[in-house]
C-alpha cells in the first residue's frame, strides 16, 4: 500500500461525520453533494428495503462530489443514515410534530441504524460500499422529557429523530453493534473498505493537511 493516502473527501454537510473522522485522526475536506435525498427515497418508492435506501443515497453523494473536478486524485466518502423501525426507512423527521410522534411510537421498542456507506477512488476509478448495522434499544422518556427533546431543535436535523453523542443519548438504553455507526460513519467499516480499495486508513494519521474548506 502506498505511503501518503490520496486526499479525504466527505461527501456530507454532517457536523457529527466531520468531528468523528477528525477525532479518528482525518483531516478532511467536505464538499456537499447537493443530492435531493427525498426525490431520491421517492423514486426508490414505498417498498424499498431499508438498507437498500441507505446504499443508494450513500452511492449518489458519493458520486456526485466524486464527479467534481476538484476532487480528481481524492478519495471520496459519502454516507446516508436511515433508522429501520417496524420495517419502514425513517429518516431525518418533517417537522417538529413528526419527531414527537416518532418518539412515542419509539420509547420502549428497538430499531435498527443502517449507515450506507460508499467510497470513490477518483485515482484508480474504483468504488466500494456496504452497510453498517447497529440495533439501537430505546428508553422510555416520558411525554414531558420528549417535547423539552423536540424543542431542543436537536431530533430534527438527524436520522431517525435521535443522536446517540447529543441530548438524545439519555434516551438509549443500549447498543448492539458499532457505536460510531450510530453517529453516522462505521469506522470500523470505512477501514474495511478503504482496505480493499488498497488504501492505507491508517496512513492518515501523519497525512499533511488538505486544502481549506470551502
Amino acid at each position: 500500500m502506498p505511503t501518503t493516502p490520496p486526499p479525504l473527501v466527505l461527501a456530507s454537510a454532517s457536523p457529527a461525520r466531520l468531528a468523528l473522522l477528525r477525532n479518528a485522526g482525518f483531516t478532511p475536506r467536505v464538499l456537499v453533494s447537493g443530492v435531493d435525498e427525498d426525490a431520491l427515497e421517492a423514486a426508490l418508492g414505498p417498498d424499498a428495503v431499508p438498507a437498500d435506501v441507505a446504499l443508494e443515497l450513500a452511492r449518489a453523494k458519493a458520486r456526485a462530489v466524486a464527479g467534481l473536478p476538484e476532487t480528481d486524485g481524492a478519495l471520496v466518502v459519502g454516507c446516508d443514515s436511515v433508522l429501520e423501525f417496524e420495517g419502514q426507512a425513517l429518516g431525518k423527521p418533517d417537522d417538529a410534530r413528526d419527531a414527537v410522534a416518532r418518539w412515542y411510537a419509539m420509547r420502549g421498542k428497538s430499531g435498527r441504524l443502517l449507515t450506507g456507506h460508499w467510497l470513490v477512488d477518483r485515482t484508480t476509478g474504483g468504488e466500494v460500499g456496504s452497510v453498517a448495522t447497529t440495533v439501537v434499544h430505546f428508553g422510555e422518556p416520558s411525554d414531558e422529557e420528549i417535547m423539552a427533546y423536540v424543542a431542543t431543535g436537536e431530533p430534527l436535523r438527524v436520522a431517525g429523530a435521535f443522536t446517540i453523542d447529543g441530548r438524545g443519548g439519555a434516551f438509549i438504553e443500549r447498543l448492539e453493534g458499532d457505536h460510531s455507526n450510530v453517529i453516522g460513519l462505521s469506522k470500523p467499516l470505512l477501514r474495511k473498505l478503504m482496505g480493499d480499495l488498497g488504501v492505507n486508513y491508517t496512513a492518515y494519521w501523519n497525512a499533511a493537511e488538505p486544502e481549506p474548506e470551502r
